[in-house]
């Protein structure tokens, strides 16, 4: 991975996971960050990859280092609808939404997905762009600023716990849910 892009494994660090936790990725794509988050869960958690684009999560499974693979479990589902992740209600430690925010049509669902799904007090990790480079990352109309998604989950009932830079183009906020 290039300088570019964010990094997984350190951006996941700022969620404070431990051994047995359970998390949601939503918006999962290739699933950089469901192995980053399997990695320090371990084999007593669990890392729910859920994504909309079914054949995503085919090759999220196959690329799985075979460590990960049981830990990591592929949900076809709609983060933008309530229900829509097939996850019981309280029943994540943490959610992680990496380069996803930026494609959400139906934010105000989004949130409200997520909020189901945490448990209260349980973190939430938001990692997207901070702006639209040239080509590169999502078109300048579709960036979601740093400030926009704070105001969006803060007004969704979480609370900021801190920002961070996630790599030279991306922003990191990390949530609670109350």
């Amino acid at each position: 991975m290039t300088a570019t892009f964010s990094v997984p494994r350190e951006n996941v660090l700022h969620l404070g996971l431990r051994e047995g936790m359970k998390v949601g990725d939503f918006g999962a794509g290739s699933g950089h960050y469901a192995r980053a988050a399997a990695a320090i869960v371990g084999q007593n958690g669990k890392v729910y990859a859920v994504d909309v684009q079914e054949e995503v999560l085919k090759h999220l499974k196959l690329n799985a280092h075979a460590h990960h693979r049981p830990i990591i479990e592929a949900i076809w589902g709609d983060i933008e609808k309530l229900g829509g992740s097939h996850l019981p209600d309280t029943s994540l430690d943490a959610v992680i939404l990496a380069n996803a925010l930026f494609q959400v049509g139906k934010r105000e669902a989004l949130v409200a997905e997520i909020r189901r799904v945490l448990k209260f007090g349980g973190k939430l990790l938001v990692v997207d762009w901070a702006g639209s480079y040239g080509g590169m990352g999502p078109a300048r109309d579709a960036v979601v600023t740093e400030h926009d998604a704070e105001d969006l989950f803060i007004t969704g009932g979480f609370h900021k716990v801190k920002s961070f830079r996630a790599g030279p183009h991306h922003y990191g906020i990390i949530f609670t849910a109350s």
